[in-house]
Parts: C-alpha cells; structure tokens; sequence
C-alpha cells in the first residue's frame, strides 16, 4: 500500500495528461466532425445539394477512417504527428492521431443523427424560402442538437480509450502509467487502480453527456 501511495504523484500527473489529450482532442473533433457530417448529409441522395461522387469519396474517407485500427493509425500518422508537434512521444504527440481518428468518428454519428430530423421541417423550411446554409442552422443542428450530444458524449468515450491504447507506444497518460509501473513491473494492484480510474472517468464523461442531452431533449 505504501509503495502505491509514493506513486501517487505520478498517478495524478498521468490522469491529468489524460485528460488534456481527451480535452483537446475532443474539441478538435467536434471542429471538424460536426461539419464533416453536415456536408456528408447535403451532398448524399435526397440532402440539400446532392453529389454522388462527393458523396461516395467522403464517405470512403470516412469509414476507412473509422475501419482503421488505432494503434496502426498511430504508426500511420507519426510522420504528420512528428511534422506538426516535432515529436511522436508524449500527451501532445497523442493528441494528433487521436484527432485524426475522431474527426471520422463522429462525422458518421453526426450523419446518422441529422438523418433523424423529420423531412418534413426541412421542406417546410425551403418552401418558405430558407436557403441550404440557413436549413442547416436554423432546421437540422437545432432539431437534432440531443443525438449529437450523444454522439459528442459516445466519441469522447473512445477517445478515453484511444487515448489509453496511446500509452502503449509512449502517448502518455494512464495508458503508459498502466503499462511502465504496472505491467512492466509485475504490478497487477497498480494496473487495477489504473483501471478503476479510467471506469471513473468514463462513467462521469458517459453520465455527463447524457444528462446533457436528456436537458436538450426536454427544452
């Protein structure tokens, strides 16, 4: 127990690393998934502006992102994760293929979510003169504000994990604290905290994000 407790500052050090990845990668994601998603649903058959060959390419992109492994996305990426961040080890390095492998993600939830919204609030839209930009602000976002909570709160929760699986080749975070004084030192007491912590964290993000969406839903 009190080999345990010297590793506390360490543990507090890792969670918070872990939760910077998370963070930054989170709001990076939402950056570029929620458009990507919006432009996925305007350019399929039936969207506001349909593109088949637009529409097939972006969706290509997109489920060979999210088909890909992470932990080979890791390897992948490095030489764009070394030219941006000047390294491929550490928090900040992770945060670079944990977006990439976001950004897909939850684009396709994204989809998926505006695809909910009743046709029929988007033809009433047009019918009263709205444009394309104007039925996605004012029509799809808004009506489907909860699913993509839910979608934000189910890709925040594989970035949890992501960023674990990160650790494993030096991301830092809990993932490496897990591996290097846990595994690597026959430890299982530490590997099991480490995972006790990591349910912790997921179950307040997955809790969080649904009260959040259970509110929006309810407005």
């Amino acid at each position: 127990m009190s080999e345990l407790l010297s590793l506390a500052p360490q543990l507090a050090e890792a969670t918070r690393e872990t939760l910077t990845m998370v963070a930054t990668a989170t709001v990076l994601a939402v950056l570029g998934g929620i458009p990507l998603g919006v432009l996925l649903l305007v350019v399929s058959p039936g969207g506001l502006a349909p593109h088949p060959l637009a529409h097939r390419l972006l969706g290509l992109l997109v489920d060979l992102g999210r088909s890909l492994p992470f932990i080979i996305l890791l390897v992948a990426v490095a030489p764009v994760t070394r030219l941006l961040v000047g390294t491929t080890i550490g928090s900040w390095a992770a945060v670079v293929p944990l977006t990439i492998g976001a950004v897909p993600f939850l684009a396709r939830l994204v989809e998926t979510s505006l695809r909910e919204v009743a046709p029929g609030k988007v033809a009433a839209a047009l019918s009263m003169g709205a444009r394309r930009r104007d039925v996605v602000r004012t029509v799809l976002l808004p009506e489907a504000l909860p699913s993509v909570v839910a979608s934000c709160t189910v890709t925040v929760v594989a970035l949890v994990s992501y960023s674990a699986m990160a650790g494993a080749v030096g991301g830092g975070g809990l993932g490496d604290f897990a591996i290097r004084y846990g595994y690597q030192q026959f430890r299982t007491d530490i590997t099991l905290v480490t995972v006790a912590l990591l349910l912790v964290v997921v179950q307040v993000l997955q809790q969080g994000g649904e009260a959040l969406a259970r509110r929006l839903a309810h407005r």
